[in-house]
């Protein structure tokens, strides 16, 4: 196996063709989960304009391409997976029948160890280093919307009719409810993100926009558009006026949910659950196979699922003090956060003291 590596920038247009070909055939080649937008040139690329160390590793056979391991590496060689910390998608991108072996991979790239917390299923060389694995609910729509709805119905009707009849009475309250399914206006990318801000102070969680790349990440990302990948602001108004929104990214059969928001005050209406609605009709209609709602412990995403996918956490290393030392700093932290997270009975105390804690935040502030 050949490998070369790369700067983002350095790629030519038949490596990232190629690339995305072995993502537009994955799902008739029984690998589907490769096909996420997270896992594309495009986000490879956008990440490498704002954070250091990213580089690609292609792997050829028979002088052409045949896999893509984007990563991030810093002086000590020490990897994680592009965009950890944002990335719902992490893996080597594959055709059928190829084989890697993990610790080459990692020689070849210079690194001496690789952490990885969203990898994406049929990684098995890598998959040996994970130190947990965790569901991430997906809404099948292959079928289209209508039968996506039915199930839905069947599995919870409650929960459906009760989202619907939100939609109708919102109309009714408010006025006309307009769904745009693909928003091109900046400035409304804008109003999501100060929602989102504002949630995760409120909830006391740590704000993403407050980091600099992340929202130049997100602002990029926003003007990227292909065939095979785009990133979608989707945008529910009440009489021309924004109440709930979403960007994602979307490559040619998958739309990966990522930053959700709505207009606290019409929190009565669930316009979030009315607007992933929105998005799976219109979404079906261009022919995308899934939303990926990503890995979390969600509500909304037990009630709008089909079923789930299964993402791993851990990392892969060599027999080297870089990569001890990494994974000694790394695995309690890790270890002490999915147990909270698994265990109702200190998650939840814990979710309040959060929310207690954004509370006094946001009154510190007024």
């Amino acid at each position: 196996m050949n490998i070369t590596v790369h700067r983002p920038g350095d790629l030519t247009s038949a490596d990232r063709a190629a690339w995305t070909a072995l993502q537009s055939k994955a799902h008739l080649n029984g690998s589907p989960d490769l096909a996420n937008p997270f896992l594309s040139p495009e986000f490879a690329l956008a990440t490498g304009q704002w954070r250091r160390g990213v580089r690609i590793a292609v792997a050829y056979e028979g002088g052409e391409p045949a896999a893509f391991f984007p990563f991030q590496r810093s002086a000590t060689g020490v990897g994680r997976a592009i965009g950890l910390g944002v990335s719902d998608c992490q893996g080597l991108v594959h055709g059928p029948g190829f084989a890697w072996d993990a610790r080459q991979l990692l020689r070849a790239c210079g690194l001496v160890v690789w952490e990885f917390d969203h990898l994406v299923g049929g990684q098995g060389p890598f998959e040996t280093g994970a130190s947990g694995s965790f569901p991430s609910p997906v809404m099948d729509i292959d079928q289209g919307y209508d039968a996506y709805l039915g199930h839905l119905r069947e599995r919870s009707p409650k929960f459906t009719r009760t989202t619907l009849a939100k939609d109708r009475r919102l109309a009714r309250d408010h006025g006309a409810v307009r769904y745009v399914h693909d928003e091109r206006d900046p400035e409304v990318l804008a109003i999501l993100m100060g929602w989102k801000s504002a949630q995760y102070r409120r909830t006391g969680r740590s704000d993403r926009f407050a980091h600099p790349w992340i929202s130049q990440l997100v602002r990029r990302l926003f003007h990227t558009r292909s065939d095979s990948f785009a990133g979608i602001l989707s945008v529910l108004y009440v009489a021309d006026v924004p109440v709930a929104a979403h960007f994602g990214l979307r490559s040619e059969r998958v739309l990966a949910c990522w930053f959700p928001a709505y207009d606290p005050a019409f929190s009565r209406y669930s316009p979030g659950l009315v607007l992933h609605l929105r998005m799976a009709e219109a979404a079906a209609a261009e022919g995308i196979a899934y939303l990926d709602l990503g890995r979390g412990q969600k509500a909304y995403k037990d009630s709008l699922k089909t079923r789930e996918l299964s993402v791993s956490e851990g990392w892969v290393a060599l027999r080297h003090p870089v990569a001890f030392g990494h994974r000694a700093r790394r695995a309690p932290v890790r270890a002490l956060r999915n147990t909270v997270q698994s265990r109702p009975e200190l998650f939840e105390p814990a979710d309040r003291l959060l929310k207690r804690v954004g509370q006094f935040r946001s009154h510190g502030r007024e």
